[in-house]
């Protein structure tokens, strides 16, 4: 038996229906908000990847899904959403015809990496980007929009930290300083941070190992780098955040694994996870459309996993499972002629219906649509062909009824309360 590639898994058709109902959540309070989903390819030029998220990142130097096609191209399966919006944004000129652009998408993203509760080598990211706005209104917006998409999920077991990064410029002065005083304990470090020394120093400061963080306490702190722009953009959002009454911590530590943010970075974390804990990450990125061949636009946005949120809240959401309503029980080859009259009628109607092409006998049948629960069940056999009858059982009481094909609408319509119940 060909079995699946470790780190995939099937949706099956019980599970699908919460993905569907998350789906249906997400894409009814986005458009209220004027978000418009939008859908890039799952392969890309690697390329893009390789100037956007960083060559010193885990992402690229461990993780990416890369091979030559039969062009020689490299191609990567996208590890993240947010490259791919802009590269389309680019591409497409979306921003020829509105400065704004509030974009989102759904789909799967693809990281060689252990798998994980939550996460796996194919998983699949909700991510919005709130492009042209630089008012730190905005970044408030995107945060605003994940804390109601949780709160609709009936979640509220979840925690908000917010950090400001400053600039490449600010970021470079706190890197020296950060480096000058780690090379002190660099014998003490683990070997991650040891090696994240050399290539991206300011991912040491999410170390998860006991020892690199003893360290950490008294390392200097990012905040004093920043000058007056990123420190006032950071407040504003607090600000806004208070107003609204939406929690949140200040965490000094929060830098993100992506090159491109600036400014603000964040992340919603659960407190029913233990470490794989982060549900929502996001930031700013004023530079990126810039540095893959655009305009300078300034843009912030977020991404969710979807397998991780969806094991936090599937024990809180109750799904009702599709019902069927009515049954379609043949007998004989000429009932194959006149069953699609009935299940015209039923499509018109919306009357969920399931059609038995079994060859059972009609007792094996019916029996079958009692275990369904359906309510209704249209019989036809030779002899009611015959007639240009149909009958018609309800299961609930047992009783039954003939009537003439060419009356099945008008009676359908009548009893279509009593069929949907």
């Amino acid at each position: 038996m060909i079995q699946p590639l470790r780190g995939t898994k099937d949706i099956l058709p019980n599970e699908i229906l919460i993905w569907q109902y998350f789906y249906k959540t997400v894409h009814e309070i986005l458009s209220i908000a004027n978000y418009n989903e939008i859908r890039t390819p799952i392969i890309e030029n690697t390329e893009l990847f390789l100037r956007s998220i960083g060559n010193d990142t885990d992402i690229i130097n461990k993780e990416m899904y890369t091979f030559k096609d039969q062009g020689e191209r490299n191609i990567t399966l996208r590890p993240e959403g947010t490259a791919s919006i802009v590269r389309a944004l680019i591409h497409n000129k979306l921003y020829s015809t509105s400065n704004i652009s509030r974009l989102w998408y759904f789909g799967p993203m693809f990281r060689y990496e252990r798998p994980q509760q939550g996460r796996q080598r194919q998983f699949h990211q909700l991510g919005i980007e709130c492009i042209g706005i630089q008012n730190p209104a905005a970044d408030v917006e995107v945060i605003r929009l994940a804390i109601k998409i949780l709160d609709s999920l009936n979640f509220n077991q979840y925690k908000l930290e917010i950090n400001s990064i400053g600039n490449i410029k600010e970021r470079k002065i706190y890197t020296e300083k950060l480096i000058s005083y780690l090379n002190k304990y660099k014998e003490e470090l683990d070997e991650d941070s040891r090696n994240r020394l050399k290539t991206n120093p300011l991912r040491i400061l999410d170390s998860k190992n006991n020892t690199t963080q003893k360290i950490l306490v008294d390392a200097p702190k990012l905040k004093s780098c920043l000058e007056s722009e990123s420190l006032e953009h950071f407040y504003k959002i607090c600000e806004h955040l208070k107003y609204l009454e939406i929690p949140y911590k200040i965490n000094e530590k929060l830098v993100r694994g992506l090159d491109y943010y600036n400014y603000t970075a964040f992340e919603i974390k659960s407190n029913k996870l233990s470490n794989q804990n982060t549900i929502c990450g996001g930031g700013r990125y004023d530079k990126l459309i810039e540095q893959l061949g655009g305009p300078c636009i300034p843009s912030v946005g977020w991404a969710i996993g979807i397998e991780r949120l969806l094991l936090i809240i599937e024990d809180s959401i109750i799904i009702k499972e599709k019902k069927i309503y009515a049954y379609i029980a043949l007998q004989g080859n000429f009932a194959r002629e006149k069953i699609w009259k009935i299940i015209k009628v039923l499509e018109i109607n919306k009357i969920n219906y399931e059609l038995d092409l079994s060859e059972n006998s009609l007792k094996k049948q019916l029996k079958r649509a009692n275990l369904m629960k359906v309510n209704i069940c249209f019989i036809l056999r030779e002899n009611e062909i015959k007639n240009n009858q149909i009958i018609i059982k309800w299961l609930e009481t047992g009783k039954q009824n003939e009537i003439e094909l060419e009356k099945l609408e008008k009676y359908i319509l009548e009893v279509k309360n009593l069929i949907i119940t």
